[in-house]
């Protein structure tokens, strides 16, 4: 294979995820890997990397706290490796090696760097050919810490732990970010011989490079310019960073497709959000799980949606909690609605300011506008539904659907005691307990009489 050649095919690929560190800095009972960004672990974010590149095999090398990482991905195909004890990195892709094919190259990459981007590990693999290393790089400001880059003629010649490095080593600013491709014959051959006669008295992974370049095999190190996409998490400060670079660079890609954001360091995209044309979202808006916005649609200020389909021309007003949801065209929502898992509205609905929906289907061009409970409920097209109605979905056992034909007006205050059908074009009075389905065009209203109890006295609080 010519240098510069396209890369072995996916299906050769092993990428083996390093994932068995305590995470003490985090200072919390959670797994490292398991700690949220973008409300989801940072495991789960390079195991999607892992997965854009193709990878045929995908191996997690797993410890501290390995039943509930491993219970966290149960319903993935994964391979497991355990590390028992943590003697270092090279000891850590050890562990995986057992169960690699050795006719695959090995692309290595570390559960607590999560915004590492496919393309860019794409471009390591493909810069190897044959039997040849890559190494991942990039020049930092501030090197400290890391693990140095040195090279002969533009070849890398070996990686230099901060602590073993000499102080003109030091001084170096290219940075080993730790992963690294080679062939996992030759890998595994590497890591055998490794010695842990250093200061740490760990097995480095980085010291296969020095072994490489010994046994003649070329070591090119692949230099990106993105220090965010390669940043480690260790601490709670660090899992901050990331989260906000991992929002710029989510809501950068939707402002390239044109939806437009009142402040784009003010919201936060927790999943998947899919936006049609002309999309605006106001500030701190928060998008969780799968969330698609049709064309048009406005999104104002301080809402949550999650797993929610918003449809086009529609507008969320502020201070909205929607959940597991659906609207058509050109509805109206809030501000201070609730859409909880199971509201389905069709288009030209208006639900207003303090309304509460759940588990209901709301026809074309119909209104509940003001402190409201639709529950458990089928409401046909253009109804009105006064302020203060309450459907009575549940008896203390069971819960039971309330019917509400085409054009039907509920007045002000209604109690709607399900299992209840009021028809087509009826008319409930304000105030009505209705507990008896009301006829079709008819006003149905049920009130007790009105009277006053003469010497009634409003209890007063004891003396103390």
């Amino acid at each position: 294979m010519m240098r510069g050649a396209m890369g072995p095919p996916q299906s050769a690929i092993s990428i083996i995820i390093l994932a068995a560190g305590q995470g003490k800095r985090m200072h919390s009972g959670l797994p490292k890997v398991l700690q949220p960004l973008a409300g989801r672990p940072l495991l789960a974010h390079v195991i999607d990397c892992a997965r854009a590149i193709g990878a045929g095999d995908i191996c997690i090398v797993y410890g501290h706290g390995g039943d509930r990482v491993r219970e966290a991905f149960r319903d993935q195909e994964l391979r497991w490796a355990h590390q028992a004890d943590q003697k270092g990195t090279g000891h850590a892709v050890r562990q995986a090696m057992p169960g690699t094919p050795k006719s695959n190259r090995v692309v290595v990459m570390f559960g607590d760097v999560p915004l590492l981007r496919p393309a860019t590990v794409k471009k390591l693999i493909e810069a190897c050919a044959g039997d040849e290393v890559g190494v991942l790089t990039v020049d930092m400001d501030d090197p400290f810490g890391y693990g140095r880059i040195v090279r002969e003629n533009g070849q890398v010649t070996e990686s230099i732990e901060e602590k073993d490095a000499s102080d003109e080593q030091k001084r170096i600013r290219e940075i080993n970010t730790g992963v690294t491709t080679a062939p996992a014959a030759m890998l595994d051959k590497w890591l055998g011989n490794l010695k842990n006669d250093n200061r740490q008295g760990e097995y480095y992974l980085t010291d296969v490079l020095g072994m490489a370049v010994t046994d003649g095999v070329t070591v090119h190190g692949v230099k990106t310019t993105d220090q965010a996409e390669v940043m480690g998490i260790n601490d709670k400060r660090q899992l901050a960073e990331a989260e906000r670079a991992l929002q710029s660079r989510l809501v950068g890609e939707l402002m390239e497709q044109g939806v437009s954001f009142a402040d784009p360091a003010r919201v936060d995209i927790r999943g998947s959000l899919k936006c049609g044309r002309d999309v605006f979202i106001d500030v701190n808006a928060i998008f969780e799980g799968d969330v698609e916005l049709g064309d048009g649609a406005r999104i104002e200020s301080n809402n949550l949606i999650r797993d929610t389909v918003i449809g086009a021309g529609t507008v969320i007003h502020s201070n909205c909690h929607i959940e597991q949801s659906r609207t058509g065209a050109n509805c109206e929502i809030g501000p201070f609605s609730r859409l909880r898992p199971g509201a389905e509205l069709a288009s030209n609905v208006k639900i207003g300011n303090f309304v509460e929906v759940k588990k209901s289907v709301i026809a074309d061009g119909s209104k509940v506008n003001h402190l409201t409970y639709i529950g458990d409920t089928d409401i046909g097209a253009g109804v009105n539904v006064g302020a203060g109605t309450i459907t009575c979905n549940y008896d203390g056992a069971n819960k039971y659907r309330t019917v509400i034909g085409d054009k039907a007006f509920i007045g002000s205050g209604v109690q709607l005691v399900a299992p209840v059908e009021i028809g087509a074009d009826a008319t409930i009075g304000a105030g009505s307990t209705i507990t008896k389905d009301a006829p079709a065009g008819k006003l149905t209203l049920e009130r007790s009489k009105q009277v006053t109890i003469e010497g009634w006295k409003r209890p007063e609080k004891k003396p103390k």
